[in-house]
């Protein structure tokens, strides 16, 4: 029986968003200690965790979205020595019964790490791994940047005038932004041939084609730069991963942002897989059992480049062709092999990882 002397196990959750963090706290028989609100800041996270410790004895904190708006506050909870647990999927029943606010949002993250159904560690973000991420992220902006540019020029270049149409429109793609950024126009001053039509589309669609020429070399700089500064990080951080067959930096950076800078949360090889969607999940029901389907769920972008690994290894790694031809021979489809073999994939890349036992 719980008396006054007794202490109290404190379990707790916070509903984060841009300005503030709301925060509940509930005990391990699921009573509710207290709610409260607290400001997104360095001293408001310090804040919320001495209001928490004044409960009792802090066992953990459910924080939800790890990944962007709890970011920092996890960092922060974890380097203070805190237990943090990553909820990112509200109780829905909870939410249509109850009904949705901050404090019953709280306090539905708390009773998710009490009943635990949420058990997962979240990534630092805070060492080598969340560099490579940031300068992955910058990239991928960057590539869209430039194929968008890139793409508005040869429209451009399609609806310009005849005789510089003619001159561009066989030309390859590095050919033609290099020749229109060597485009003069007439005029920048498009007013001053207001007077003749034809002149100021020339003039205009010149100046156009310039200025995406200019975007696209710009941009294609950029993404140079950032290639090779990933490089760097990824084969200095996992040189054991890019000498696999088929897995090079690009690949092997994406492995390390989906398992993150603290490698040890993924506690083993089954749980790797799971986490890339290549894990089979049970299907058994009523009479039918040993039935399996296929996982949609993990990292996509993980899942993807385990994709491209096999079908690399597949058509110019020899052991992999003679697994397929003996497969081929035992009856199962392109499709069984290829789920297969990512299985396997997903193994070898685990037992590869750096700073993780196998």
């Amino acid at each position: 029986m719980t008396t006054l002397t007794d202490p109290v196990t404190v379990i707790g959750g916070v509903d984060t968003h841009k300005h503030t963090h709301y925060a509940a706290a509930i005990d391990n028989h699921g009573r509710l200690l207290g709610h409260r609100e607290f400001p997104a800041t360095g001293p408001g996270y310090a804040a919320l965790r001495s209001w928490m410790r004044s409960y009792g004895d802090l066992a953990s904190i459910g924080v939800e979205s790890t990944g962007s708006f709890g970011a920092a506050l996890a960092r922060e909870l974890t380097r203070s020595g805190e237990r943090v647990i990553e909820v990112n999927r509200p109780n829905r029943l909870a939410r249509r019964m109850d009904g949705k606010s901050d404090r019953l949002d709280a306090e539905q993250v708390a009773r998710a790490v009490l009943g635990e159904t949420s058990t997962a560690t979240p990534k630092s973000k805070s060492g080598v791994v969340e560099v490579i991420r940031t300068l992955r992220v910058t990239r991928s902006s960057a590539v869209k940047a430039r194929t968008q540019a890139f793409n508005t020029l040869f429209a451009v270049m399609i609806g310009s005038p005849s005789q510089l149409r003619d001159e561009l429109v066989d030309l390859t793609k590095r050919t033609l932004v290099n020749r229109c950024l060597r485009l003069r126009p007439e005029t920048d001053d498009l007013l001053s041939l207001a007077a003749n039509p034809e002149r100021m589309h020339l003039a205009a669609t010149k100046l156009s084609l310039r200025d995406l020429a200019r975007r696209w070399k710009a941009l294609d700089e950029e993404v140079k730069q950032l290639s090779a500064q990933i490089a760097a990080l990824v084969t200095q951080v996992a040189p054991a991963l890019v000498q696999l067959h088929g897995v090079g930096t690009e690949l092997a950076g994406q492995f390390l942002v989906t398992v993150g800078d603290n490698t040890d949360r993924i506690h083993s090889e089954a749980a790797f897989a799971k986490l890339c969607g290549v894990a089979p999940q049970p299907a058994s029901s009523g009479r039918t059992s040993g039935r399996h389907r296929l996982s949609r769920s993990g990292d996509r972008a993980a899942n993807s480049a385990l994709y491209i690994i096999t079908i690399v290894r597949m058509r110019r790694h020899e052991p992999t062709r003679a697994y397929v031809e003996r497969r081929t021979a035992e009856g199962l489809s392109k499709r069984e092999i290829i789920r297969c073999l990512k299985r396997f994939v997903a193994r070898e890349i685990y037992a590869n990882l750096p700073q993780i036992a196998t």
